[in-house]
């Protein structure tokens, strides 16, 4: 059985999705999972940072959240990756417009992060097949909460606020808040798909 893959996308590669991917493996770890669960990744519809490292600023985040920024190299966004992809969340709303455009049976799966995290908190967990940590478990239940999310957002479009901002260049007080924004999502994301728990925080499985 595969893991549930999560793909993240943004320009560069080398900030917004770089720190998702991490972000969002340490909240699996810590909702007991592993990468062999659930499998984070990322790239960039750019490509000019093909091979760089993380920008330093990203990756002071990712370590001061405790999770890990090393071995990381930028990669720019292949079809491949969005066929393999079982969910996939962009920095912004053109990016997810970029993927459906290379892959439009993508589009049931693909959701601007921030979007995704505010449906999320809509959905009933409750009514998902239980997850009780297992490779196996975990992707049906994911299969499950993504279709789940689509149907939440029906034909409404993305947000102007679901964006996250382009950190790059910018202070690390700019990308401390896009990692909190991200946060905001990859977490309750971990804990729906391994713990059965609401974005609340409240249980929802018996």
């Amino acid at each position: 059985m595969t893991p549930f893959t999560v793909l993240h996308v943004c320009m560069g590669n080398i900030c917004r999705s770089p720190m998702a991917e991490r972000l969002l493996a340490h909240a699996v770890r810590e909702s007991g999972g592993s990468d062999d669960v659930v499998h984070s990744h990322s790239a960039g519809t750019g490509g000019w940072h093909e091979g760089e490292e993380m920008n330093p600023p990203a990756a002071r985040q990712v370590k001061a959240r405790g999770a890990d920024p090393g071995d990381f190299s930028a990669r720019k966004l292949r079809a491949e990756h969005i066929d393999a992809a079982d969910l996939i969340l962009t920095a912004t709303a053109d990016q997810s417009e970029y993927v459906t455009a290379l892959r439009p049976d993508a589009a049931g799966r693909t959701f601007v992060l921030g979007e995704f995290g505010r449906l999320l908190g809509e959905v009933d967990l409750g009514a998902l097949p239980a997850s009780d940590g297992s490779a196996e478990a975990v992707q049906v239940r994911g299969e499950a909460l993504v279709e789940a999310v689509d149907a939440v957002r029906g034909e409404a479009n993305p947000l102007r606020e679901d964006d996250l901002d382009d950190p790059w260049g910018r202070g690390d007080q700019t990308f401390s808040r896009v990692a909190d924004e991200i946060e905001a999502t990859v977490r309750p994301l971990a804990a729906a798909l391994l713990t059965g728990e609401a974005a609340d925080g409240t249980g929802v499985d018996a």
